[in-house]
């Protein structure tokens, strides 16, 4: 934990998803529907007429459709690094439950922190930061880059 109360770390990534190709990470989503419950309504239009089109453009994903007698219908989101997030779908429309799910199928799995530096070594350099302005020479001001007049002595 930080002074701010949020977990940081630094940016980290994974190389070679796949090795060569890309490879979802979402595993398998179950989506918990009640027939007769009325917060379950847009669950089951969800159900009806979206389902099929989220399948088909993500074939790596194991989708699971329950009709249980549940209060509150939810999405269990299982992901290959072994996260588990569930998600209440109380009272919501088809489209944003297409939303959310589809945001579910697009995440990582990973948990969202913030970022400490945008960039991270583990063999610092004494020299500091490379930048374009690094080894020119002090005399040449902004001013004169700016105005086009070259300001070296001659």
């Amino acid at each position: 934990m930080t002074a701010r109360g949020t977990p940081s770390r630094f940016l980290g990534s994974v190389l070679h998803n796949g090795l060569g190709r890309y490879v979802q990470q979402l595993q398998r989503l179950s989506l918990r529907v009640s027939r007769d419950s009325p917060a379950s309504r847009g669950a089951r239009e969800f159900v009806e007429r979206h389902v099929t089109d989220f399948a088909r453009r993500n074939p790596g994903v194991v989708l699971y459709v329950t009709a249980k007698k549940c209060h509150v219908p939810q999405v269990v989101a299982e992901y290959l690094n072994g996260l588990v997030q569930e998600v209440a779908l109380g009272n919501k429309t088809a489209e944003e439950i297409a939303t959310l799910i589809q945001k579910l199928a697009d995440q990582s799995g990973l948990d969202v922190i913030r970022i400490r530096k945008p960039y991270h070594t583990y063999n610092p350099s004494i020299q500091g930061q490379w930048h374009p302005f690094t080894n020119r020479p002090p005399q040449l001001g902004k001013a004169g880059i700016a105005d086009g007049r070259d300001r070296r002595p001659q």
